[in-house]
């Protein structure tokens, strides 16, 4: 046996190899990014046959995995929850169709949200597809689970979707495991047109099997231990009790551990959908106040039955928003046992006095900020340069930082730069007015959602500005490979594909590639941009490419240039609001910029920048 201290994200990728998945698809995104990395470790160093990709979105890892699961395979997307939506259309349909080898979704939800759009719960996006889910409550649960969901895909030939929140993912636990096999199982596709391909009749006929399925699968989950299970004794009733899902049943479990507490019965739903009602409901019988703590909705909550028993979100007990952190759970049960005029389950004050002392210290609030050496930001000086006036959509990625530098105004979800730039255009254009906008767009994001919304732009003769900012590299989530340089996640080359080829193939005419870090010439573009889509009129492509300062870091910066600042600094204030390079730091005593030479990247593109030439090279 083997041992290592894992992330749960490694967990889960122990867990799906030991389960025999033969192919394993993503597309990176925080919490999820290192699954499949892992998968990629574990995989190499026990020479096993797995497939893997990072795939260019995640409706198209889901396809790839699906069409394996079809052929026989076990396979295995992962994704964070709002790639969960990028999906959904795939998700909901192969519910419906079924699948003959093991078909597992991992998407992975952040409660808080730490690095996400919105806190949605992906347990609802199951229950609205009607799929199977498990919500595991730490990381070792997580790998038990892969395995599980593996079996319980196959008896009832239906995806199965794991859920691991953000605090099993990143969380840390010894992991043992063996020596991992391959799984030798051969694709074999039986052609079924009437299921692989079926018509509106007979999804109608796919439907009424899947909700049979979904009542044996309620059954089975009734006693499916250790996932699903009560701390009740028999025979014995409570006037409280608690139920919980996720994440909240580790923290509820250590928390009644430390204090001695017995007398507390818990319902632990660790698959709680299709919901197990026999469990349910004899716990509930046995209680006479039920309170649900799960993350991040009401999903436990909505499917008991007893409205005046249950406690939780709906009765204004649980925060309906936000993570649920073990001193918010601890304030939660000693509210709602005072409530019910029992004693609470500690006496300390949740947390507060911490809190109190740590806003007493004053510490100054320091926003996220890009790189010092990051290519985005000189891309950003210059546009903003360039037509200060202008309407700046972007997108998700590193860049949405640009806000900071008043070059970043919406922000919707991947793609929607370039998609929302063309609703500004239509919207000004209606009033006769040309307004200028200027939308961005990093490089992998393109890729994944934005080329039929450039389509679309061209087609319906759209026009705007769009930056395409090529990093080389998807570097907000963990520094994947860029399909730009050909790069596969296992090492091996790939065929690098041109951003250049893509943009004119979506009907672009006007095309220029341009260095950031040479400020002065991509003003001009963004202003030489600026007159072409007024006159002669489209849409104008800019790509900014420079490598990655953090990817790159040999190559990024060929020629190393220490600057410092001289006595005409006259304390504008132009470096920190236009610029803002973390290097660039104002000495509150002489009232004047200095450089940090432990965080300057020397890249010298702050010499083109000072308005008084007070930056100078050393």
């Amino acid at each position: 046996m083997k041992e290592e201290f894992l992330l749960g994200n490694g967990a889960l990728a122990i867990g799906l190899l030991e389960a025999g998945c033969q192919i394993m698809t993503s597309y990176p995104g925080t919490p999820s990014s290192e699954i499949l990395p892992e998968v990629v470790r574990f995989a190499k160093a026990n020479k096993l046959n797995t497939a893997i990709e990072w795939s260019v979105n995640e409706k198209v890892a889901f396809d790839n995995a699906f069409a394996a699961a079809i052929s026989g395979k076990r396979a295995a997307c992962c994704m964070k929850m709002v790639g969960l939506n990028v999906a959904a259309d795939s998700f909901m349909s192969a519910a419906y169709i079924g699948n003959i080898g093991g078909l597992v979704i991992i998407s992975c939800d952040d409660p808080g949200p730490h690095s996400s759009q919105t806190e949605q719960d992906s347990r609802l996006m199951a229950r609205l597809g009607k799929v199977p889910v498990m919500d595991p409550g730490s990381p070792g649960e997580a790998r038990d689970m892969i395995k599980a969901a593996f079996d319980l895909s196959e008896e009832f030939q239906v995806p199965v979707l794991v859920r691991p929140a953000i605090r099993v993912c990143h969380a840390r636990q010894n992991i043992k495991y063996d020596t991992l096999e391959s799984n030798l199982t051969k694709a074999d596709f039986k052609r079924e047109p009437f299921r692989w391909a079926s018509t509106p009749k007979f999804r109608f006929l796919q439907h009424k099997a899947l909700n049979e399925k979904h009542l044996k699968i309620s059954e089975k989950f009734d006693t499916f231990t250790p996932f699903n299970m009560s701390t009740r004794e028999k025979g014995k009733s409570y006037p409280f009790g608690i139920v919980a899902g996720g994440v909240p049943t580790s923290v509820i479990q250590d928390m009644f551990e430390d204090v001695g507490r017995t007398d507390i019965p818990i319902l632990k739903l660790g698959a709680p959908y299709p919901f197990p009602e026999k469990l349910a409901e004899s716990f509930m019988d046995v209680c006479d106040k039920v309170l649900v703590i799960e993350e991040t909705d009401t999903v436990i909550e909505y499917m008991l039955r007893d409205r005046h028993k249950t406690l939780g979100r709906l009765s204004g007990h649980v925060p309906m928003e936000g993570e649920l952190v073990p001193e918010k759970i601890e304030g939660v049960i000693n509210n709602a046992l005072i409530g019910c005029g029992l004693s609470p389950l500690t006496t300390s004050d949740c947390g507060a006095e911490a809190m109190t002392l740590v806003g007493d210290l004053e510490l100054p609030v320091r926003r996220p900020t890009l790189c010092p050496g990051c290519p985005h930001r000189a891309s950003f000086y210059a546009i903003r340069k360039a037509l200060p006036k202008a309407i700046f959509p972007s997108d998700i990625g590193c860049y949405t930082l640009g806000s900071n530098l008043g070059v970043v105004d919406t922000v919707l979800d991947m793609g929607a730069g370039i998609t929302m730039a063309s609703g500004f255009y239509n919207a000004y254009i209606q009033d006769n007015v040309q307004k200028p906008i200027v939308a961005t767009i990093g490089d992998s994001t393109f890729f994944h959602s934005g080329t039929t919304g450039l389509m679309n732009a061209v087609y319906n003769d759209s026009r705007f500005i769009l930056v395409i900012l090529d990093n080389h590299i998807t570097a907000m989530t963990g520094m994947q490979p860029s399909i730009t340089q050909g790069d596969l996640v296992d090492g091996r080359k790939g065929n690098p594909i041109a951003l250049e080829t893509i943009v004119k193939g979506c009907g672009v005419e006007y095309l220029k590639v341009v260095d950031p870090f040479d400020t002065k010439n991509m003003i001009q573009t963004v202003k030489d941009a600026a007159k072409y889509v007024n006159d002669p009129g489209g849409i104008a492509v800019i790509i900014s490419r420079h490598p990655c300062v953090i990817g790159f870091k040999d190559t990024a910066i060929p020629e190393k240039i220490k600057v410092s600042v001289s006595d005409d600094c006259d304390d504008c204030g132009f470096c920190h609001t236009r610029f803002e390079c973390p290097a660039l730091v104002r000495n509150e005593e002489d009232e004047k910029t200095e450089i940090n030479s432990v965080l300057c990247a020397e890249c010298g593109v702050c010499l083109q920048i000072c308005p008084t030439n007070a930056i100078e090279r050393v």
